[in-house]
């Protein structure tokens, strides 16, 4: 018995391997070897124009891992059999579609059906957290697209809204930890947010406690009742476009936008509240995570091999 299980479990082993493999940074090294500076091109560009498109891009990103795994099918819209997750609460604020249309372009004229858009979003954000100063790493590559969407399954996608519990468990169901959780939430260290995602926290009556004081005074000017639900605020007052562990220190001095961000560091008792302060006392230690919890996310069941397709326009399959 102990020799068949053995075998089993090499087998499962071997197994493993093949399918960690089928991703690699180096996937397109014969067939498009360029296409990491294509996209810097584009997005450096476009960058220019939007200091908030590494945000928006990475933002984009996570939600389409957190449906089915890494697989551009985020980017489809209503088409026929096609009823699009950009249609649904998680997605409606999502924004840098028209980007990712045009990284798709200049890759397509070079390397004609090779990169998956799915492979474009995951590059993307790589490149844009390094400008805006933040860490790299090296992207695994060899995503192919989806022919479906999933609308149901954006219920999986953490909403601002979200309590300890539920949040937690969301990460634990993709098989990321508390230490992806609070590294992948540091991506709001650059951003913004619409006040309709944290106006709940500044009620009047019955304010988020765990709020500073100060602060829930300059959110409530900026956010006043009756207001423009989707005006926009910096989710790092201090520097709002710089990718740095600022967000941390935030957390730390009750300043965290998000009743999602400040959680992680105010929930009595919670593992967060140790990795919050490693990281605020450590920008090394959190771009590390960072950059570790990125490839976690982008391993998220990728469609590989024969599965999928390589979409010649992210919007439709082919």
């Amino acid at each position: 018995m102990s020799s068949v299980l053995a075998t089993v479990i090499c087998v499962v082993m071997l197994f493993w391997g093949i399918s960690d493999a089928q991703l690699s940074p180096t996937f397109y090294a014969s067939t498009c070897p360029n296409v990491s500076s294509i996209v810097r091109g584009v997005v450096e560009q476009a960058a220019r124009n939007d200091v908030r498109l590494g945000a928006k891009l990475i933002r984009m990103h996570f939600h389409d891992c957190f449906v089915d795994g890494c697989d551009g099918s985020i980017l489809l819209v209503d088409a026929n059999g096609i009823n699009s997750e950009q249609d649904e609460a998680p997605n409606q604020s999502v924004e840098g579609y028209g980007v990712v249309d045009d990284i798709k372009t200049a890759v397509e004229n070079v390397c004609p059906g090779i990169v998956s858009c799915a492979d474009i979003l995951a590059l993307a954000s790589e490149i844009l957290v390094t400008l805006a100063g933040g860490p790299t790493w090296q992207v695994p590559l060899g995503r192919r697209d989806s022919t479906t969407a999933n609308a149901a399954r954006t219920s999986d996608i953490p909403s601002p809204f979200e309590t300890f519990g539920n949040l937690s468990l969301k990460f634990s169901n993709k098989e990321l930890d508390s230490t992806d959780l609070v590294a992948l939430s540091g991506a709001h260290t650059f951003g913004r947010s619409q006040c309709q995602f944290f106006s709940q926290r500044l009620d009047d009556t019955n304010p988020d406690p765990t709020l500073d004081t100060t602060y829930l005074q300059t959110l409530r000017q900026a956010c006043p009742q009756g207001g423009n639900p989707s005006r926009l605020n910096n989710l790092d007052p201090t520097t709002p476009d710089d990718f740095d562990n600022n967000y941390f220190t935030n957390l730390q001095n009750n300043r965290g936008l998000l009743q999602t961000d400040q959680i992680l560091f105010s929930t009595s008792g919670a593992d967060t509240v140790a990795i919050v302060t490693r990281f605020a006392n450590s920008q090394a230690a959190f771009f590390d995570s960072f950059a570790q919890s990125m490839i976690k996310l982008g391993n998220l069941s990728p469609l590989t091999g024969s599965n999928g397709e390589i979409r010649a326009d992210c919007k439709r399959v082919n």
